[in-house]
């Protein structure tokens, strides 16, 4: 997912991302984790870190 969001739909998929990831990691078992729940894990986390990077700027312009 390359392009760029606009705030309101930046943090609305922000806020999506967290939740996916929230449920994502209730549902690793203690042991044995599918290597396709790691992927998943992974890619969740690189996104949002994506995302985070992206909103910071929107947000330091706000404040000046």
């Amino acid at each position: 997912m390359g392009e760029t969001l606009p705030g309101p739909d930046l943090a609305r998929r922000i806020r999506e991302l967290e939740a996916r990831l929230a449920d994502l990691e209730a549902r690793l078992p203690a042991h044995s984790v599918p290597p396709a729940m790691w992927e998943e894990l992974e890619e969740l986390e690189e996104e949002l870190t994506r995302l985070r990077r992206a909103a910071r700027p929107a947000q330091e312009g706000e404040r000046e």
